[in-house]
């Protein structure tokens, strides 16, 4: 089967395709390039009229690109970004943990760190070169379910057309409209802290060879660079600006990060804040509504792992529906991606809530044991190892096994 692509909104029958995907950042991307290459019929539609061009998630883990290798994008990901291959963590000036990704058990070791504006630009490319496209600037209003499927309205700034999907996808955020419809739980709790994003140009002592975790009194700070010469900063902070400046990187990196050769900001590229949510949906599918990514599970950025958990739901979510839709596969084979990939979403949440704990602990007493069993850990070869295999992704392969 071909793409029908949406010429018009404004004219013409309804629009009948196998999958209808509400939304396209990286797991839309991903899922339709699968669909695509499948030869399944797809439409991919999103609200916005471009990209949002910000950098956001910044690692692509080892597992990650490893799946990615069936879309054929991994290389290319890999050229455009830097590969670490250290992780620490210290108590400001006092080391705690490292850790080393050189010799992961995958050709991807290491941690690629690449913004999100170019990871979508270069799924965005792997969609077009497979004859695919996003129609941008395309609400989905509504949806309904059908003996046969799902109808959708859709609509933009040439009118409302319907489509008739046999399945929908929800790649739709956290405030999913698809998770709504399916009338799915998003059971969890919000976190008291808000994150800080930035990305900024500055001095910085420690050098551009690793991804530096600190921890201290008064919150966590994570400095990352990024292929640009730029610098990602991550911070837990309570009342955050909206736009955090130099002035408010700088003031987070003197109280959480190195005393001595500590950074100096000198420029913001960009900057945001988020509110923290620890969700998962009650269930991955319901009838012909799937979910994916944010609109499936939010959690904290410690560990850089959602972008990474939704691009891998995207990959296994293509083949399974690419088996069934090609007749290759009964239908009861679509319940082995919840099987699969929400258990996974539940061991991701239980590594970045940990983290996260960790991160916002309060009292001297309980920082003390917290870093003790840091350095502990630090001791012991195996609880390395098993940390970096949680935190490249490939503790969890088998949650992306289909066979």
């Amino acid at each position: 089967m071909t793409q029908r692509p949406l010429l018009t909104l404004a004219t013409g029958d309804p629009l009948t395709v196998d999958v209808l995907i509400v939304g396209a950042g990286p797991t839309g991307l991903a899922l339709a390039s699968m669909l695509q290459r499948s030869g399944i019929s797809m439409l991919l539609a999103d609200k916005l009229e471009a990209g949002l061009n910000t950098s956001r998630a910044a690692v692509i883990h080892a597992h990650t690109l490893d799946v990615l290798e069936t879309l054929g994008v991994s290389g290319r990901l890999a050229e455009r970004g830097l590969t670490l291959y250290r992780f620490s963590l210290w108590d400001r000036d006092s080391a705690l943990l490292r850790l080393r990704f050189d010799s992961l058990p995958s050709k991807h070791s290491g941690l690629l760190m690449l913004p999100q504006d170019v990871t979508e630009a270069l799924l965005a490319e792997t969609l077009a070169e497979a004859g695919g496209r996003v129609e941008r600037g395309v609400t989905v209003d509504s949806l309904s379910e059908t003996p046969r499927g799902v109808t959708a309205s859709l609509v933009s700034s040439e009118g409302r057309r319907t489509v008739h999907a046999r399945f929908v996808v929800g790649g739709d955020g956290m405030h999913s409209l698809v998770r709504q419809t399916a009338g799915i739980g998003f059971s969890g709790t919000s976190y008291e802290e808000s994150f800080v994003l930035a990305d900024v140009e500055m001095e910085w002592g420690k050098g551009r060879g690793e991804v530096t975790l600190f921890f201290s009194p008064a919150g966590l700070v994570v400095v990352a660079p990024l292929p640009s010469g730029a610098y990602r900063v991550v911070a837990t902070l309570e009342r955050a600006p909206e736009r955090p400046g130099v002035a408010d990187i700088q003031a987070l990196l003197d109280a959480r990060g190195p005393s001595r050769d500590g950074g100096r900001v000198s420029a913001v590229h960009w900057s945001s804040r988020f509110r923290l949510h620890h969700r998962v949906a009650d269930r991955y599918r319901r009838g012909p509504f799937f979910l994916m990514g944010d609109a499936a599970h939010v959690h904290s950025p410690a560990g850089g792992q959602g972008m990474n958990t939704g691009l891998v739901d995207a990959c296994v979510l293509g083949q399974i529906l690419a088996d069934v839709l090609s007749g290759r596969r009964e239908e009861g084979h679509l319940d082995k991606y919840e099987t699969l990939r929400r258990p996974a979403a539940q061991q991701v949440l239980g590594l970045t809530g940990r983290l996260t704990h960790m991160a916002v602990m309060k009292g001297a007493p309980r920082r003390l044991v917290r870093n003790a069993a840091l350095r502990t850990l630090n001791l012991i070869p195996a609880a390395r190892r098993r940390i970096e295999m949680n935190l490249s992704g490939l503790s969890r392969e088998a949650a992306a096994r289909i066979a």
